[in-house]
């Protein structure tokens, strides 16, 4: 029995990879069924997307909450949207903050971007911008593009930190070249309010953070 679980678990890996989900699903579903984590998320993942099956999400949270009551960080996370945007479940924003919390404890950036939002639109949670910067920093940290523009937004503004335009430019410079393109609008509009020393100084710390893997950025 045991071999047959191994076999088909890495059935399941290798179809799902190769996007056979149909076979991914049938294989994975009998792991899941005896309690792998992985495989329940998995399962999760491709009731919830609708891939090899019709798509049906109050499956899909069924097989999340499975996989993230053992701590898989990936179901914390996929569950937490799930409740902050109402699909499968009732929406519960205090919900989705405690799933996003464990994910995020993990060190999962996109729970941690995500929590930051939360934070900063005071959903499920009082509005604490402080406590948003400190989850988009864990993430920036980790090179998610979405999080370095946002303490690029929170910079800008002072928002849960000093206002300050050089660390502004610099984060929203780092997202730019990292692909989040709405991040060049908001480093060409606080560059504007800087003079040409501080932009110089703004890119240099861009180089700076990127070069040291986002450890030295302030």
């Amino acid at each position: 029995m045991r071999k047959m679980l191994i076999n088909d678990y890495e059935d399941g890996i290798a179809a799902y990879e190769r996007k056979d989900y149909a076979t991914a699903l049938i294989k994975l579903r009998s792991v899941a069924e005896q309690g792998n984590a992985f495989a329940q998320t998995l399962v999760g993942m491709i009731y919830g997307e609708g891939v090899g099956v019709a798509q049906d999400l109050r499956e899909a949270s069924v097989w999340y909450r499975l996989a993230a009551t053992q701590g898989d960080s990936r179901a914390q996370y996929n569950l937490g949207i799930m409740y902050q945007q109402g699909l499968g479940v009732a929406q519960d924003y205090k919900e989705a903050i405690r799933w996003y919390h464990l994910a995020a404890k993990q060190g999962l950036a996109l729970a941690q971007v995500n929590l930051g939002h939360m934070y900063s639109y005071g959903q499920g949670v009082a509005q604490d911008y402080k406590e948003a910067v400190r989850w988009y920093r864990l993430a920036a940290q980790q090179g998610d593009a979405r999080a370095q523009k946002n303490l690029g937004v929170r910079y800008a503004l002072g928002e849960g930190v000093l206002q300050d335009y050089v660390r502004a430019h610099m984060w929203f410079n780092i997202a730019a070249i990292n692909g989040e393109k709405e991040s060049v609008k908001g480093r060409d509009t606080v560059a504007s309010e800087m003079t040409p020393q501080q932009i110089e100084q703004a890119q240099r710390m861009a180089r700076e953070c990127m070069a040291s893997n986002f450890k030295k950025c302030d």
